[in-house]
C-alpha cells in the first residue's frame, strides 16, 4: 500500500490507482477488488459496474479534462485526483479552483502524478486536500513544506478574504 498525504498527515493509501496501459481499452481493464480511483474513460463506460461494487469510487481527471465533465456527478465520488502529468503543468491548479468554487465539491481533491514537495503549499491554497507524492519523494519532508509559509497574503480557496481585508476586521 502507498502513502498519500492527506489533511496534511501521511496515510496509508486505501485507493488502488488504476491506470490504462498502452493498448488497453477502457471497456475490457480489469478492475481490481477494493476502493478504485480510475481514469474519467474507465468511469464514463462502466460507472454502473463500478458503482454497483459497493466499494468506493474515485475518478481522476487528465490535464486536457476538465471538471465539466463530471460536474452533474460530484455525489458519486469518495476522491477525486487530478493529474499532473509534469510538475510544470499548471492547469490541475485551476482544475481544482473550479471543483472547489464553481461546482461546491466538498470531497477529497487528490493531487496525483508529477507532485513535489515544493508545490503542496500552493496546491493546498487551490482547494488540495490530499497529496499523492511522485515515486521516490520524502513525504516526511513534504509534510513539514506546508509550514514554510504561514500568513498568505492572497485570497484562494483555503482563505477567501486577502490579508489587508484580515487586519481590517
Amino acid at each position: 500500500m502507498s502513502t498519500i498525504i492527506k489533511n496534511r498527515q501521511a496515510l496509508a493509501d486505501e485507493f488502488t490507482l488504476l491506470k490504462l496501459a498502452e493498448g488497453e481499452a477502457a471497456e475490457t481493464v480489469s478492475l481490481p477488488a477494493g476502493p478504485l480511483l480510475v481514469p474519467l474513460a474507465v468511469w464514463n463506460i462502466r460507472k454502473d459496474e463500478l458503482q454497483a461494487r459497493g466499494t468506493p469510487v474515485g475518478v481522476w481527471l487528465d490535464v486536457t479534462e476538465g471538471p465539466e465533465a463530471i460536474a452533474a456527478e460530484l455525489s458519486a465520488f469518495a476522491v477525486i485526483g487530478v493529474n499532473f502529468p509534469k510538475f510544470t503543468d499548471g492547469r490541475g491548479y485551476s482544475t481544482a479552483r473550479l471543483l472547489r468554487e464553481r461546482y461546491g465539491y466538498t470531497g477529497e481533491l487528490r493531487a496525483i502524478g508529477d507532485v513535489l514537495h515544493d508545490q503542496l503549499f500552493l496546491m493546498a491554497r487551490c482547494g488540495f486536500d490530499a497529496f499523492a507524492l511522485k515515486e521516490g519523494k520524502d513525504v516526511a519532508k513534504a509534510v513539514a513544506a506546508f509550514e514554510t509559509f504561514k500568513v498568505p497574503y492572497q485570497a484562494a480557496v483555503d482563505q477567501p478574504q486577502p490579508l489587508f481585508r484580515r487586519r481590517a476586521a
